[in-house]
């Protein structure tokens, strides 16, 4: 689809299910060489295993991106097993709904420790390691288009993801100079085995009706722009936010 992914080292976060799952073997199939970091090591290997054959590698690595010192170490083990790292997709996330008045401490704190707290000190430990190499590194957050608009019950998830569009803006132009490129990918709605079956419910088909091309995105429809934001195709490219949500951003109020 672009340049050959072949020899690029990249880290995927949140990697044992949904679209962390499904990056790891895209890029996999497009040669690369990854490491697949979640906290589940029995998904992880299936999902390593499932690769084998492919024309990159996978490796698994236990990371609860939840804990400064996990992401410290397995940013440090990933980089010396790579001999180090080009990309770093900042994918681990959660999302549970909630209405605002019954919101606990602990489920904010859950959703702003993972969602964005655990995206900066990622996003961290990997410049920290790209900014030693020559080449520098790309990082691709991945946000949402809840960070730029809402619905209800995602007021944590909300703001966690708004705050990761001006974070990825603002180490963009910090670590230019570093050759460390920062971009954000905002999916709109996507359909995995965790949400298949509520868009096939009544509530379901009535979100979709308000996506322009009224349907929810496959997995696949991330490719495209997931891929030239890890290639050098987009050596020129940092601090943008590329939507993938079949014109949500811009539909009518």
């Amino acid at each position: 689809m672009f340049e050959d992914l072949s020899g690029k080292r990249v880290l995927v976060t949140g990697a044992s299910s949904g679209l962390g799952a499904h990056f790891v073997r895209l890029l996999a199939e497009q040669g690369a060489e990854v490491v697949a970091a979640a906290r589940r090591l029995d998904r992880l290997s299936a999902l390593a295993q499932a690769c084998e054959g492919l024309p990159g590698t996978v490796r698994p690595l236990v990371l609860d991106v939840a804990s400064v010192a996990a992401i410290e170490a397995g940013l440090a083990e990933a980089s010396a097993a790579m001999g180090g790292l080009d990309v770093l997709i900042n994918n681990a996330g959660v999302a549970e709904p909630e209405r605002a008045l019954d919101l606990s401490e602990a489920q904010w704190d859950a959703h702003l420790d993972v969602n964005l707290k655990g995206c900066f000190f990622a996003a961290q430990a990997a410049a920290r390691i790209m900014a030693r190499q020559d080449g520098g590194g790309a990082i691709v957050n991945i946000a949402s288009i809840l960070g730029e608009r809402v619905a209800i019950s995602v007021a944590p998830y909300a703001a966690a993801k708004a705050g990761l569009i001006q974070l990825t803006k603002a180490l963009a132009l910090e670590w230019a100079r570093h050759k460390v490129r920062v971009n954000a990918l905002a999916p709109g709605y996507v359909i995995t085995d965790l949400n298949r079956d509520f868009f096939e419910t009544e509530p379901g088909q009535a979100l979709i009706k308000r996506i322009p091309m009224r349907r929810a995105a496959e997995l696949g429809d991330l490719d495209g722009a997931l891929l030239l934001l890890c290639a050098d195709a987009s050596r020129f490219m940092t601090g943008s936010v590329i939507a993938v949500d079949g014109g949500h951003l811009v539909s009518g109020l």
